[in-house]
């Protein structure tokens, strides 16, 4: 066992005791912690603050080759907040149960920063170089959309990302089971857009008693029923068409372009991976409006979360837009884009021979993230992008339902195999 996987589950216990709850706290003691850690390994750390306690913090690893582009490896160091109520053990203990490490952040995702931490620090004290420079990057606010991380740090200190050329992070990489032995790696190489929409309707404020055919609660109700209930049509990227042919050739069975829905019912233990990355989604999530029964209000607000594939921004909006009554306008409160990196190259490449190589009866295929990652502000500076956390996991862990869920964790020899995977590709 290296030393990487020796200190991994430590690392991250260590990360998951620090309350760096989005927005109820701040990075900054998450952030001293991975200074001090990579500063003890003789890696010079870098704490940056947007604002105070909104801290981000970089180390750097020079590699046999300055002249290749960097690779940055990159995860963020906020979680999204926990009821203490709700958990079976407490969110913040990290505590080590079932073989798995439990607590806020186990997956999403202070486990990966627990693995790049281990790896970093393995690689400074024995010297090695890897094969092109390495930024280690530990981010603020991914769960607030990054504009005091990502989206900030790009715009006001690009510096840190001198001679990156490819970025590693979560949103894809880990396990899904087929059956018959047989696992897919879904790599992400492509990422829905995010528009998160007001929704504010305007109408004739009266009294609760009388007559009123201009009432915006009313009509902003009919607005958001009409999106809650709307499907949008299959649309098939390139990443999730190519991900469908390598599930369909593993089973053994016909995969039809042409006609989606009828190659799932022939492997429906895929549909749950891709179901949402097939189309466009708008979901209503707030709603906010009047303040006394007996009143009806001039204006009631709501926020929908809208979600598109790449090439698919307009066809969200102009959908929403049909579904809106005359009275009810939109805006957004925030947007950020669709990406897609082509699935090729000797870093992806890499990927697929470092997983491999540890799980022989592994298959890596691309595959688009149904959400969005720090990725997207890579992105904005000409930084091709992906997810691979490289993690297996068995199949009876409910590991998508466990993101901004209870009971949050990850089994102990997952972040040893991720760490293992990690430390063939950074040398490779």
């Amino acid at each position: 066992m290296t030393d990487a996987e020796s200190e991994v589950v430590d690392l991250c216990r260590d990360l998951l005791r620090i309350d760096s709850s989005n927005p109820t706290s701040n990075e900054r003691a998450s952030a001293e912690y991975v200074a001090e850690k990579l500063a003890d390994a003789g890696i010079e750390p870098e704490i940056v603050e947007s604002e105070p306690g909104r801290a981000s913090v970089f180390g750097r690893i020079e590699g046999k080759d300055p002249s290749r582009g960097a690779l940055l490896l990159h995860g963020h160091l906020d979680v999204v907040p926990a009821d203490p109520a709700e958990w079976t053990v407490h969110p913040f203990s990290g505590e080590i149960r079932e073989d798995c490490l439990w607590g806020r952040g186990a997956i999403d995702m202070k486990d990966f920063d627990a693995v790049t931490l281990a790896t970093a620090r393995e690689l400074a004290r024995t010297g090695e170089k890897p094969a092109r420079d390495i930024v280690f990057g530990y981010l603020a606010d991914e769960e607030g959309g990054g504009r005091k991380g990502s989206h900030w740090l790009v715009r006001n200190r690009p510096d840190l990302f001198a001679g990156v050329t490819e970025a590693i992070t979560e949103g894809g990489g880990v396990s899904f089971e087929l059956g018959e032995g047989k696992r897919l790696y879904p790599i992400e190489c492509a990422q829905r857009g995010q528009a998160w929409l007001r929704l504010i309707a305007t109408g004739r404020a009266g009294h609760g008693s009388s007559p009123n055919d201009e009432n915006a609660v009313t009509d902003l109700a009919e607005s958001l029923a009409r999106i809650g209930r709307h499907r949008f049509p299959v649309r098939l990227i390139e990443p999730v068409r190519v991900l469908l042919e390598k599930a369909a050739e593993l089973l053994g069975v016909e995969f039809d372009a042409g006609d989606v829905p009828a190659s799932l019912e022939r492997m429906p233990q895929v549909a749950p991976l891709v179901e949402v990355i097939l189309r466009n989604s708008a979901n209503p999530t707030m709603l906010e409006g009047g303040y006394q029964t007996n009143v009806i209000p001039g204006t009631a607000s709501a926020a929908v979360d809208g979600r598109f594939l790449p090439g698919g921004e307009q066809e969200l909006l102009d959908t929403i837009d049909s579904l809106l009554l005359p009275s009810v306008r939109r805006e957004f409160i925030h947007r950020d884009v669709a990406m897609e990196t082509e699935f090729s190259g000797e870093l992806v490449d890499a990927m697929c021979a470092a997983i491999q190589q540890e799980d022989p009866d592994g298959h890596p295929a691309p595959y688009c993230n149904a959400g969005g990652t720090d990725n997207k502000a890579m992105a904005t500076i000409g930084i091709n992008g992906f997810g691979f956390k490289a993690l297996r996991v068995a199949p009876e862990l409910p590991y998508s339902r466990m993101f901004h869920g209870v009971d949050e964790r990850i089994p102990l020899e997952s972040l040893r195999f991720a760490t293992r995977v990690l430390g063939r590709l950074v040398r490779g």
